[in-house]
């Protein structure tokens, strides 16, 4: 496994940084050794993130970093439009002249960059752009054999962008897997696949002729090669997000009939923008989902802006508005949504 260090470039403690915050709280893939923060130099990048100690430093500069002994750099924001934010591609060429392989998530790629390709290349440095669309002829399109998958499929949407649905997605797949269930998660962003992520696409890398096929191909190669008991799909967006409508295809295209849905209680605002409309209601998120064609089985908070006691009141509301499990990933484990995901498996895999 590769050791790692994230450029989070000031931006650490927002939501830009969610890129870093997820490598920071698992990677399968990747060795996370340091983050460069020039903000907040001299944390643990764990106590800083959620209170926990992960001993991964924040250092200063790049340069600061190599104590770590990192092999690659990693890009570790995902801004709106996925451009290289502020000075950020300053800290790219030093890496590079330092001689670290750079990971870039961005939809603004490097090799695109004629000055930084060329450094790349004097400097013996590889430039991997995991964003970069696949070629059309390596694209599925949707055949409809997902319909005869008998295999429980179940969605992790939100109401909002960056509310945690793929780390929620994480949390209970591995509390699932823990409990003896065969479990596998289909991600669906560059940070799934950073995380460690063997069967997935990044949506928005896709053209959209291909967004079903392509969910489609991955959940079959997942079933082929794993026979899980479990399947979660890794939500993107938000079904009423106007700055990008998804997850319609995961629970269609991708046959997804039970969903855990993130919501942030506090959050009034599309991404926090006035200008983009208040979120709707979570009973007629529910009642959009069930006219899809799919039921919500649990709710997951997102607890920004409250406090400890704020979101045990959230959740002790919701459990009897709603009826279902009201999860509190960051706070509790989510094991109170194990009994509901047993009844859903597969009987063989039930003891």
């Amino acid at each position: 496994m590769q050791r790692a260090i994230l450029l989070t470039h000031g931006l650490f403690k927002t939501d830009q940084a969610k890129t870093a915050h997820g490598l920071i709280r698992e990677s399968l893939r990747y060795q996370i050794v340091g983050v460069v923060d020039h903000q907040h130099h001299g944390n643990d990048a764990g106590i800083l993130l959620d209170g926990t100690p992960r001993n991964i430093p924040i250092y200063a500069t790049v340069r600061d970093a190599l104590q770590s002994k990192p092999d690659v750099c990693i890009v570790g924001v995902a801004t709106v439009g996925g451009m290289f934010p502020g000075t950020l591609l300053n800290e790219v060429k030093e890496a590079i002249q330092l001689h670290l392989d750079i990971i870039n998530g961005l939809h603004d790629y490097l090799s695109a960059k004629p000055e930084i390709a060329k450094l790349a290349q004097d400097h013996g440095v590889t430039l991997l752009d995991i964003r970069i669309p696949k070629k059309i002829q390596e694209l599925h399109f949707w055949t409809g054999k997902i319909l005869q998958l008998q295999t429980p499929i179940i969605a992790i949407i939100g109401t909002d962008c960056a509310l945690g649905k793929r780390t929620t997605a994480r949390f209970i797949m591995n509390a699932c897997n823990d409990a003896g269930l065969n479990t596998q998660m289909i991600y669906t962003g560059q940070t799934g696949w950073l995380q460690g992520g063997k069967y997935g696409f990044i949506v928005d890398s896709t053209l959209n002729d291909f967004v079903s096929g392509e969910l489609e191909y991955a959940i079959l190669q997942c079933q082929a090669a794993t026979n899980p008991d479990i399947i979660f799909l890794e939500g993107q967006s938000a079904l009423r997000n106007p700055s990008g409508p998804c997850g319609a295809e995961l629970l269609i295209s991708g046959n997804a009939k039970s969903v855990i849905l993130v919501h942030a209680p506090k959050r009034i605002n599309y991404e926090h923008e006035k200008s983009w409309g208040a979120i709707p209601t979570l009973e007629s998120e529910i009642a959009l989902i069930r006219l899809l064609g799919s039921t919500v089985i649990g709710i997951a908070l997102n607890t920004e802006s409250c406090s400890t006691v704020e979101a045990r009141a959230f959740q002790q509301e919701y459990q009897q508005k709603f009826n279902v499990p009201i999860l509190l990933p960051l706070y509790e484990s989510c094991e109170k949504i194990l009994p509901v995901i047993k009844k859903l498996a597969k009987p063989t895999s039930i003891a």
